[in-house]
């Protein structure tokens, strides 16, 4: 558990609580929180449940000290068959409840509980195992949140443990919901815990509050909280008040996006996706109105963000991901608040000043990225277009208009969901969950207090109303806004299970009935493990190598690392990759006596992603060993983890992390020229692109993007994450990133900075992206670039120079030939594509193409390199020539 100078107050108990509640039948306790000489004579203890209903109850050291108690019967260890269903409970102790106290069960359950053994031990009691056996099972099928139907509205909220729920109303805008001119409406109670109050068609705009009356172990006592909606999908201004709105009204059915459905997509593997910061779109956009910059209505104008979307759509672009737009705490709604670092231009490029003018305004500006969910149903406000639009329904239809928009560029549209933590838990004003259900939401530790390992107050999707929401949310977001795909941050925090049940609630959905094919809908995420689920220690998780048979893919680190160079926790920032000059241009870090040795890793691991990342596939290594892929390795693990291509994404540049401009100006040499750093750009995006896979750009990859080298720019403002469409200003030198998150590499970062030799000129940008989108058009120009299934790739994709003596480092060689089974592409036989990363003309021998008259692909000879038509292929003797830093597709 972190300390408490550490952990906010919302993490911390008031007093510790490890014993947890199971059934009704069954109480554990961890046997390593007793003192060591009762760990093995417990059944000798005289062990008892107190209760309290007024909040006068606490423990005293090992004593419990007021309320009442009753007997437990101590049971022995955990049996198998509980450890089976909650693994975490190896190594506890089991404790019976008597039948005086099963009896009460519904009003014990709604107490402050305490187990003690007497004069020896005391802790307080989790109830979160029991809500779910005794509660969750009831309700998991019951329609919460406002409930609009022909006879009028039903509320409905979930809160097994409250003594009371009151409905607190307001009448619709413009008059002020102030607090005592409510309309209090008691709810009642059903035996599955949720409360329910009946109001009239007349409800609808109005304004609403839930009165929770309930314990709470955060704080020790019985609170009384007024809290919004979980459910909520419409809210004032800052969510202080959620609103009943009829998602069905005409007033926020906008003509665009009933008129503009949903792009088609075939198969996942056809996907591609380009991440956007929705006020990163638009905020430094003088095509889009001032009043409309940063908001979702931005994407309804005819701005430079539009025009280079549609661009990228043209060119095969399948979807935008966009980053979080559900309601986050992290900003303040209200833009009369915002504050500004003033102007920071002029400035030296590699100064402290605007830094530190930045951070000093980070809480109170426009900016965040959003990771910070507060309601998963409504749209954030503070992309709505004014104070008033983000009100109720009207950002419901903004963000319905946004939708449209993208799908009438030919765009789908991906929504990035975060379930895997809250903003904030306890009392809060934010933590509407914990303010309802105290200590059920959240996964907690072994004194009670909230796990904080996803960076907030970590959520158990595990348990059944908290899986619920999730799945409850996603379907929303799919049939209130048609959206086509999401992307799950921290997906590893679920479980497999939870996923499964997302994609069967998806699918369940159809357009005659919801307005949308939910089996058309994509799901991926981010499949990393770590913290307290980590090794499957709670469930099995969905991370990488689990979801196998589900097409639900993840984020692969694989080929990314190999290209980029080095991984997350490096310390050292300009350790080299594939793409980054490893092993044929080093940098004054490279160590050269292994970095050949490094370069033949890292190209088995772009060669394996290149092929889908696929356990079963067998190809022959750079060192000349036959090898599946489960025998590449990736630091201590096996790099291969998919049985199929859908189950991986492959990226080389996302939000996360510096920008992949930035990393090439750590990494390359600094004596690279720009014009070749353009072309090591397209290399390394080549890479993803042209993969077995899914793929995802992140916004401004293809315009060289830079956000002056920050690594983690969730709050450094508009300064650090400008988007200039027009790339004459691609954000190199606006000085040095924000000391919070990047002070321990400044060093590393001044003399770069400083370098005007890595700033880009306008017309280097104008290449990059010229030659990004011919990617996009090699990419969709045959489908031997996406054949989809496991068995078609491991027939068809070849690397046959690997391992050979003709093999050169920092060039890779892949043959994707259609004369090998299922004919795939009836216009061609097959496709030779050429990676040149190194700094030099290459050429490289091909024997087993010897005879075969390849010719340059067709997109290249259209396209705006130039470079790329100096290729040659001498089918005589098996010879291709080709440019340094250059990627060829050749076809025949």
């Amino acid at each position: 558990m972190a300390t408490e100078s550490s952990s906010p107050a919302w993490a911390r108990v008031a007093q510790p609580a490890s014993a947890l509640w199971v059934t009704p039948s069954v109480i554990c306790l961890p046997r390593w929180v007793l003192p060591e000489q009762w760990r093995d004579g417990a059944g000798e203890l005289d062990w008892q449940l107190h209760w309290s209903d007024t909040g006068e109850q606490h423990i005293e050291g090992t004593t419990v000290v007021g309320g009442r108690s009753g007997a437990l019967t101590y049971t022995g260890p955990a049996s198998a068959d509980l450890i089976e269903v909650h693994r975490q409970l190896a190594g506890h102790l089991t404790f019976a409840p008597g039948p005086d106290l099963l009896q009460h069960l519904d009003e014990l359950i709604r107490c402050s509980l305490a187990l003690s053994a007497r004069d020896r031990y005391a802790t307080g009691v989790q109830t979160c195992l029991l809500l779910d056996d005794v509660y969750g099972t009831r309700a998991r099928s019951v329609d919460l949140g406002p409930v609009v139907r022909s006879s009028g509205v039903a509320l409905r909220v979930w809160a097994p443990t409250a003594l009371s729920v009151i409905a607190l109303v307001w009448p619709p805008a413009p008059e002020e919901p102030l607090p005592g001119r409510e309309t209090r409406v008691p709810m009642s109670r059903a035996d599955s815990g949720v409360w329910e109050a009946d109001l009239t068609s007349a409800a609808i705009d109005s304004r609403y509050l839930y009165e929770v009356r309930v314990y709470a172990p955060q704080t020790g006592r019985f609170e009384t909280n007024r809290v919004t909606d979980p459910y909520s999908i419409a809210l004032t201004l800052n969510g202080t008040h959620s609103v009943i709105v009829d998602p069905r009204d005409p007033r926020w059915r906008p003509t665009p996006w009933l008129r503009n459905p949903s792009p088609p997509l075939d198969r996942f593997v056809d996907a591609s996706a380009y991440e956007l910061h929705i006020r990163d779109f638009s905020a430094s956009d003088e095509l889009v109105p001032d009043e409309l910059r940063g908001t979702y209505l931005a994407f309804t104008q005819d701005g430079q963000g539009m025009r280079h979307l549609r661009s990228l759509a043209e060119a095969g672009m399948t979807a935008v991901q966009l980053l979080p737009c559900f309601d986050f705490g992290s900003v303040d709604e209200d833009r009369t608040t915002w504050h500004t670092p003033g102007d920071l231009s002029g400035m030296p490029p590699d100064g402290e000043e605007q830094q530190a003018r930045v951070v000093e305004v980070a809480g109170r500006d426009a900016y965040n990225w959003g990771y910070d969910p507060v309601h998963w149903l409504a749209p954030e406000g503070s992309y709505a277009s004014s104070n008033e639009a983000a009100e109720g329904g009207s950002r419901i239809a903004e963000v319905r208009e946004m939708v449209g928009a993208l799908h009438g560029a030919g765009l789908r549209v991906v929504m990035d969901q975060v379930f895997n933590h809250t903003h904030t838990g306890g009392q809060d004003r934010q933590s509407i969950l914990d303010r309802i259900v105290p200590g059920y939401y959240h996964r907690l530790d072994q004194d009670g207090a909230i796990h904080r390992s996803a960076a907030g107050a970590n959520v158990a999707t595990e348990r059944i109303m908290a899986g619920k929401l999730m799945v409850d949310a996603v379907v929303s977001w799919a049939r209130l806004y048609h959206v086509d795909g999401f992307r799950f941050d921290l997906m590893g925090f679920h479980s497999t299970q939870q996923m499964a049940a997302v994609r069967a609630a998806l699918d369940a959905l159809t357009l005659e009935s919801d307005g949308v094919d939910g089996a058309s809908i994509h799901l991926y995420g981010e499949g990393w493990s770590f913290g307290e689920v980590a090794g499957d220690a709670l469930f099995d998780q969905a991370r990488q190598g689990s979801l196998a048979g589900t097409s639900i893919a993840t984020f692969s680190d694989r080929l990314r690392d190999a290209v980029r160079g080095g991984g997350y926790a490096d310390g050292d920032p300009r350790r080299q990759g594939l793409g980054t000059g490893l092993g044929t241009e080093p940098n004054d870090a490279t160590v050269n006596d292994d970095a050949w040795w490094r370069l033949a890793g890292d190209s088995d691991l772009v060669m394996l992603g290149l092929a889908g990342n696929l356990t079963a596939y067998r190809f022959r290594s750079a060192s000349g060993r036959e090898v599946s892929g489960a025998d590449v390795r990736y630091g201590s693990v096996p790099a291969a983890y998919a049985s199929q291509p859908d189950e991986v994404l492959t990226y080389v540049d996302a939000h996360d992390n510096e920008t992949l401009f930035d990393a090439m100006a750590l990494k390359l040499a600094r004596q690279v020229a720009m014009p070749d750093r353009v072309r090591m750009n397209a290399v390394a995006l080549a890479f993803a692109t042209l993969a077995q896979t899914p793929v995802m750009w992140h916004a401004g990859a293809d315009l060289l993007r830079s956000k002056s080298l920050d690594c983690n720019s969730y709050d450094s403002g508009d300064w650090f994450n400008r988007l200039d469409w027009t790339v004459c200003d691609n954000g190199f030198g606006r000085g040095l990133p924000p000391r919070p998150e990047n002070g321990g590499r400044w060093e590393y970062h001044r003399p770069l900075l400083a370098d005007p030799r890595l700033r880009p000129f306008p017309e280097d940008g104008v290449a990059a992206a010229a030659m990004a989108r011919d990617l996009l058009r090699l990419r969709y120009s045959t489908r031997l670039f996406r054949l989809g299934s496991a068995d078609l790739i491991c027939a068809k994709v070849q690397f046959p120079v690997s391992g050979t003596p003709d093999a050169i480092g920092g060039v890779i060689v892949m043959h994707i030939d259609d004369r090998i089974g299922q004919d795939v592409d009836p216009d061609l036989d097959g496709v030779l594509v050429v990676f040149n990363a190194t700094p030099a003309r290459q050429e490289q021998r091909v024997p087993s193409l010897a005879g075969v008259g390849l010719r340059l692909a067709r997109v290249h000879e259209t396209g705006l390199d130039p470079v790329v038509r100096r290729t040659t292929w001498d089918e005589s003797a098996g010879v291709l020539t080709i440019p340094a830093r250059t990627v060829a597709v050749l076809v025949y």
